[in-house]
This record gives C-alpha cells, sequence and structure tokens, in this order.
C-alpha cells in the first residue's frame, strides 16, 4: 500500500487542475474543468478509461451512465461496490468532459492530462495488481508495444498479454458504450470466454480486501 497522505495531495492538485484552459494542448475545453478522478491507497484493481462524458461531467461521478451500467455487469459488481475506493480505482486517461464533435460523439481524452498525472499517480498506487484498460488510449499507454494492431486484435489476445503483462496484469476491454452493441455482437467470445474469467479475477480481489 502506498502512503495516503501524498495520494490525497496529488488527488487534490487534480481536482483542481486547469491545465487545459490554462495551457491547453489545442481547442480550450468548451466548458470549465471538473476532473474527474478516483485514487485509491487500497484497491487492487484500476480502472482505466478514456474521459468523463456528459453526465459524469454534470454529477462528477464516473461511470454514472449507461455505459457504467454496462461495464458493472461484465465486472459482475453493484453501485456500491463499484464506486467503493478500498475495491477500485477509476483513473481515465483524461480527467475532464472533453467535449463533443459535431456528430455528438465524445472527442478523444485530453492531451493534457497523461503527461501531467498520470504516472506519478500510477505510482503512488503500487498495490495495484490488475489495470482494466478500456478503450484504444487506454491501451496504448498501459500495453505500450504490448498493443496489437487493433482494438480487436488486443482484446482478443487477451490471454497471451495476461500472460506477458504482471504487476500488475492488464486486460484489455472495449469501451462499454452503447456504440459497441454491434462490435458485441460480432464478437461473442469476448462476452463467453473473457467476462467469465474476469468476473472472476475481480470476485478473487474483493474477497482478499473484503476479509482484512
Amino acid at each position: 500500500m502506498t502512503a495516503r497522505p501524498a495520494l490525497d495531495r496529488l488527488a487534490n492538485d487534480i481536482r483542481a487542475c486547469r491545465i487545459c484552459v490554462e495551457t491547453p494542448l489545442g481547442k480550450p475545453l468548451p466548458h470549465q474543468p471538473r476532473p474527474v478522478v478516483v485514487p485509491s491507497a487500497t484497491a487492487r484493481v484500476l480502472i482505466a478509461g478514456q474521459a468523463p462524458g456528459t453526465k459524469v461531467h454534470a454529477t462528477g461521478l464516473p461511470f454514472n451512465d449507461a455505459s457504467g451500467d454496462r461495464l458493472r455487469d461484465w465486472l459482475g459488481v453493484g453501485r456500491e461496490t463499484f464506486y467503493d475506493p478500498r475495491y477500485f480505482a477509476i483513473v481515465p486517461m483524461g480527467f475532464c468532459f472533453p467535449g463533443q464533435d459535431a456528430k455528438g460523439g465524445d472527442l478523444p481524452p485530453r492531451r493534457e492530462c497523461a503527461p501531467a498525472w498520470r504516472r506519478q499517480l500510477v505510482d503512488l498506487m503500487p498495490q495495484i495488481d490488475l489495470v482494466l484498460a478500456i478503450g484504444l488510449y487506454a491501451q496504448a499507454w498501459h500495453l505500450g508495444s504490448m498493443r496489437r494492431a487493433s482494438l480487436t486484435d488486443t482484446v482478443a489476445d487477451w490471454r497471451a498479454i495476461w500472460d506477458e503483462t504482471f504487476a500488475p496484469h492488464v486486460l484489455a476491454l472495449p469501451h462499454p458504450s452503447w456504440r459497441n452493441t454491434g462490435w458485441l455482437k460480432k464478437n461473442p467470445w469476448f462476452e463467453m470466454e473473457l467476462l467469465p474469467f474476469l468476473k472472476l479475477e475481480i470476485r478473487r480481489r474483493i474477497a482478499a480486501i473484503a476479509e482484512n
């Protein structure tokens, strides 16, 4: 476990961050910053998502939307467990809602966040032994050269990546957005093979913490 005061100080610095307004890499945010992050000094699972959406920006609660409902189903946990920082750290690649494109889709995570904060935040959570890398941006950062040619290839090769990664292990996941419903139908192995394994690993880690 890490020193909680150092983690708390860093989390407070992140929540006060205004880098994408004051020194933006590209267009400034279309709204005031509201960084959303849930670090943890005890959790063994890190959920590495992309960036908050509109509902998360409005509430300040990560995955507080339909995507979160699907993700919790994938993990086999309810809202109370999901939002308990004893069990899960939630650290997206971009901490603020990045805005939307002309078609109404969310823009990519802001480029300022990861270089400014991610390494030092991850280093202060050495107890993490499972990273759920959701989407291309999280997979690029957490897998680096181990990432396969496409998101589908990376997720499909989850067994080999599990063996290639250690302390922490990494599981690559598609984004749980409704926009990926078609992907799930085209890749039934995800629900038949990967999700049972994921649920088992989550149960093991929650049980280990609950026993202490």
